[in-house]
């Protein structure tokens, strides 16, 4: 059985980081595509970061310079370190992976999505 669960959102003032991990199990991220995921309080959902299985990185205009996308080999898990987090960037924030080789063209393509973590960006 495939879960990814995350962890590693909360609350953080403007200007703060913080640093989310998805840890798969039941499935290799080595050769899946993956990505973040948010959704905001009444807006759609929105891509934030991905890695195709080629290992190219693609970013929403929103958030790069502040957010990187990572695989972490040794624990089987998506990292997305978020830098200079800002009031918009508070939604809950979901890892979704690719099927095995696959790069996904858009949502509809990710297989496994983890249950999300809030992230609150507050003063």
């Amino acid at each position: 059985q495939v879960q990814l669960v995350e962890s590693g959102g909360g609350l953080v003032q403007p200007g703060g980081s913080l640093r989310l991990s998805c840890v798969a199990s039941g499935l290799s991220f080595t050769i899946n595509a993956v990505a973040w995921y948010r959704r905001a309080p009444g807006k759609e959902r929105e891509l934030v970061a991905s890695l195709t299985v080629g290992g190219i990185s693609n970013y929403a205009d929103s958030v790069k310079g502040r957010f990187t996308i990572s695989k972490d080999y040794t624990r089987n898990a998506v990292n997305l370190q978020m830098n200079s987090l800002k009031f918009e960037d508070t939604a809950v924030y979901y890892c979704a992976s690719g099927a095995f080789g696959l790069d996904p063209s858009g949502p509809e393509d990710y297989t496994h999505w983890g249950q999300g973590t809030q992230v609150t960006v507050s003063s």
